[in-house]
């Protein structure tokens, strides 16, 4: 174990997270992954090593800090990128049956190859855009937790997300500013899809910048109405606000 894994061990234990030597090597691998396919595709603008871990890996895994995962079984990820926040969350909670969302086909190549590179199980990665998704009877209403990671404006998540969230199952919107007037902005979208909104938590990275993040995390309290989502590219252009 090197220096870089020793701080990332040492930033979880606050949080009650503890990680096995083969879990270290999957993050380690997931890093090396990472830097070769984004030196064909661009996956991420922080190569960095540390920053990786710091920026990618713990910044993922702050799900698991506010809300608890251990009672949770499943977990959809919203336009997932390069894998973030669902990947690291799987390598540090391996029960969890993760589905990830994303449009760009060569995003879910990479997160194919990757799962089966890093040897998990129950990952299930889905080309397609997320109002056609989900509208499938078998991700509707279905998933205990769903994440997006700075995907767009909480107006426009809530429809992306809630449609995917069980009823009593949390969307966790992960945001860097400052979230205030986006919550507040979001109030009509949340009264529509039948969410929530139960907390806002704030937190800084174990970084040099001290860098600012929030986790809105809202709660599902009914099924979400059939009309929506509404059709692939509504929502971004026509927000419910």
């Amino acid at each position: 174990m090197d220096p870089i894994q020793t701080i990332f061990l040492e930033s979880l234990k606050p949080y009650q997270i503890e990680l096995s030597e083969q879990q270290l090597l999957q993050y380690e691998l997931y890093y090396k992954e990472l830097v070769s396919w984004n030196e064909k595709m661009n996956l991420t603008g922080i190569t960095e090593r540390e920053q990786v871990y710091v920026k990618h890996f713990f910044d993922s895994l702050s799900v698991s800090f506010f809300v608890s995962l251990k009672d949770k079984k499943s977990l959809a990820d919203i336009g997932s990128g390069a894998g973030f926040p669902s990947i690291p969350l799987k390598i540090a909670f391996p029960h969890l049956k993760i589905t990830i969302v994303d449009s760009l086909n060569k995003r879910i190549q990479f997160l194919n190859h990757l799962s089966s590179t890093l040897g998990l199980t129950n990952v299930e990665c889905i080309h397609g855009r997320a109002e056609d998704i989900a509208r499938l009877p078998q991700h509707r209403d279905s998933y205990d937790i769903v994440t997006a990671r700075a995907v767009a404006k909480l107006s426009v998540l809530n429809e992306f997300c809630l449609p995917f969230t069980a009823i009593d199952g949390c969307f966790i919107a992960m945001k860097g500013n400052d979230v205030q007037e986006e919550v507040k902005e979001a109030s009509y979208s949340l009264k529509e899809l039948k969410g929530k909104h139960i907390h806002t938590h704030h937190f800084e990275l174990p970084d040099e910048e001290h860098s600012t993040r929030h986790l809105v995390v809202i709660r599902k309290t009914f099924q979400t109405p059939y009309k929506y989502p509404r059709k692939a590219g509504l929502p971004l252009k026509l927000p419910l606000i």
